[in-house]
């Protein structure tokens, strides 16, 4: 299958557009010694309908040191005490901050909460100090993100196309 990957950026805090309503409920929490039990379950459930699979097969201890890593931030959203869905900062070697992974758990799809949590995650990564925020989206994605990403004042600066074998 063919794919198309958008990578997307903010350079200017003042591009971030804010998602304004908030959703009742909604709570967006670090978690600083994430355990690699949830993550992985983060990880599982937010990415099966997209096929994230590149750290699939990470052991616990790969994911701890991951998780360890002093440039790493895991943050999590609950929607009335129950986990809503995550998004992962990267603050990168040049000063910019990449939101390496993000996404709702399914229950809390189309309830307005990715654009609430696109907004909570690029806000974070310009309190981390951030020169720019970047992340990346591709067309296996869910169909709502990259007009999100958009919406929220991301602009694309590079695309690319490359061959993914999805397994059935």
């Amino acid at each position: 299958m063919v794919v198309t990957r958008t990578y997307l950026q903010m350079t200017r805090r003042g591009e971030h557009r804010s998602a304004g309503v908030d959703v009742s409920g909604l709570r967006v929490e670090r978690a600083p010694a994430c355990p690699a039990s949830f993550y992985r379950y983060l990880y599982t459930e937010v990415g099966r309908s997209y096929h994230w699979l590149d750290r699939s097969e990470w052991t616990r201890d790969q994911i701890g040191t991951h998780l360890a890593r002093p440039d790493i931030s895991i943050w999590v959203a609950y929607l009335s005490g129950a986990p809503a869905g995550f998004f992962e900062l990267h603050t990168c070697g040049d000063g910019s901050a990449e939101i390496a992974y993000f996404g709702l758990l399914p229950d809390f799809h189309g309830k307005g909460l990715g654009k609430q949590l696109l907004s909570s995650a690029v806000e974070n990564a310009w309190n981390l100090g951030a020169n720019r925020v970047w992340l990346h989206t591709c067309t296996l994605d869910d169909p709502a993100a990259l007009p999100n990403y958009l919406k929220r004042g991301f602009s694309a600066y590079r695309q690319e196309t490359y061959e993914a074998a999805i397994p059935e």
